[in-house]
């Protein structure tokens, strides 16, 4: 039986109909592996036992594909970075337990770009992985691997972790779904940490109605995470079966359709814009004031926080130390030269003056104010309207080594997914049509869409993205990827 096609509730349900098994399931996948992932090399380690679990359980032990910053007690968890190659995690991360209980099995651990920190595949210490629906082409963003993953039809679901985009641009590359809840949704104790006041556990899934099953499942208060909250997280089961968005008011802001977004991504936009007018949503276009700060407050907080969490890694206590030094100056100088991956070194470099009594006022402190009012901005944006939808990334993917020489090219790629990490809203993108690249090579490349909700009202983000996903089901199913 093939599986590569189904979502996560269809497989389940196969198994507790009597359909199929979890060996075969599991034997399958493993299968598809050793197939594909030769042409994509998305794996950082895989686990090849397997154990006959309860299938009535909400996730029946199916096998879910884990980015390897999630710590899981006794298996090895790298976070692709040569200093914590041969770490191994005393205890599990929250999420990964919350998803144990529900009988997941967990046993790949995914390829990501070092401690998270990057675009595309470039800065993996490990290995470099391809885009399926174009292997010359990057997947984009530090949970590239998570979402080539799944695009290649070698994992049903995947865990990543969203930053400033890390999980919504590859997903938008790769054709799938993901979901990014509420900050304070999911619990970051034992996730290894890259920039703390922004980084949020998410998923990759092939539906929006398989991303709202592992949402449920994996949010909880922690008592363990000081950022956590105790708030209610179930889903009406209704808005699945809604067929439009009446009495929906769905804002598209302005500032998101710039000079240089690609032409043919702003045509499909226009069209998915067009699409739900005609599902009787109510389109309005209002302003968000600060925008032109965007990235500026993004990329001052987040390197600023990175560098102090990279502070922890010094080649001691997770790794080997350098035998010729001096001091421990000199030890820690030349550990985190050999074994820190080129986009590590720089943002510690360039970021850490930041955070120095000289600077402190003059940047962070700055940042954070109009960080605030970013937050502001859309608390006020939101008493007026239900849902916002924008682009997901100004372009399609580009090619590989394109941009790899110019960073800023890279920081600018960030530009309409930042925002709502630094408001700490719930996100999720859907596909929505094919453009082809700016190079008029003739391949067709993903155009993806992303809803954001208000705080906390992750189930409206559900209800109009499952809509909008029904809507466009025929042409989604109907494109396969080159490696699948």
């Amino acid at each position: 039986m093939e599986f590569k096609d189904l979502s996560l509730k269809e497989i389940i349900a196969k198994i507790k109909d009597w359909v199929t098994t979890q060996e075969e399931v599991y034997e399958y996948f493993l299968n598809r592996i050793d197939k594909i992932n030769p042409e994509v090399d998305a794996f950082n380690f895989i686990q090849r036992e397997h154990t006959k679990k309860d299938i009535w359980s909400r996730l029946a032990w199916i096998p879910i594909w884990i980015k390897d910053v999630f710590c899981e007690k006794w298996i090895k968890t790298t976070a692709s970075s040569k200093m914590l190659e041969n770490f191994t995690p005393p205890y599990d991360s929250t999420v990964i337990k919350n998803l144990s209980d529900n009988w997941m099995s967990s046993i790949w651990k995914l390829n990501l770009d070092e401690f998270a920190m990057g675009w595309s595949w470039e800065n993996s210490a490990l290995r470099i992985t391809k885009n399926p629906w174009d292997t010359l082409r990057i997947p984009w963003g530090s949970s590239s691997w998570s979402a080539a993953a799944v695009a290649s039809g070698m994992v049903p679901a995947a865990l990543g972790t969203d930053t400033g985009g890390s999980i919504r641009q590859p997903a938008s590359m790769c054709w799938i779904v993901w979901f990014k809840p509420t900050y304070w949704r999911n619990s970051r104790f034992w996730v290894i940490a890259m920039a703390s006041s922004l980084d949020t556990p998410g998923t990759f899934t092939k539906t929006v109605e398989d991303a709202g099953l592992l949402y449920e499942i994996m949010s909880s208060y922690d008592s363990l995470d000081s950022t956590s909250i105790d708030a209610p997280n179930t889903i009406n089961p209704e808005i699945w079966n809604k067929e439009d968005l009446k009495w929906i008011r769905v804002w598209v802001p302005k500032e998101y359709f710039i000079e240089w977004i690609e032409k043919w991504v702003r045509r499909e936009i226009d069209n998915t814009i067009e699409t739900l007018k005609g599902l009787w949503a109510e389109i309005i276009e209002i302003s968000l004031p600060h925008t032109e700060y965007w990235l500026a407050v993004y990329y001052i907080v987040m390197p600023a926080e990175v560098s102090t969490n990279l502070s922890r890694y010094d080649g001691i206590r997770y790794w080997y130390a350098n035998d010729a030094w001096l001091d421990i100056n000199d030890l820690m100088k030349k550990n985190r030269w050999e074994w820190f991956w080129k986009e590590a070194q720089r943002r510690i470099m360039l970021w850490s003056f930041v955070l120095s009594s000289g600077f402190y006022d003059a940047y962070y402190k700055k940042a954070s104010l109009v960080r605030e009012l970013i937050n502001k901005d859309f608390d006020d944006a939101f008493a007026k309207v239900d849902v916002i939808i924008t682009p997901t990334a100004p372009g399609v993917a580009w090619k590989l080594w394109e941009k790899t020489d110019d960073p800023l090219k890279m920081y600018l790629a960030d530009i309409f997914t930042v925002n709502g990490s630094l408001a700490h809203l719930p996100w999720i993108s859907i596909p929505v049509w094919f453009a082809k690249p700016e190079d008029w090579e003739d391949v067709d490349l993903p155009v993806w869409l992303q809803i954001l909700g208000p705080k906390l009202w992750e189930e409206k983000v559900f209800e109009v993205a499952n809509v909008l996903e029904k809507k466009l089901k025929s042409y989604i199913s109907s494109k396969k990827p080159k490696v699948f």
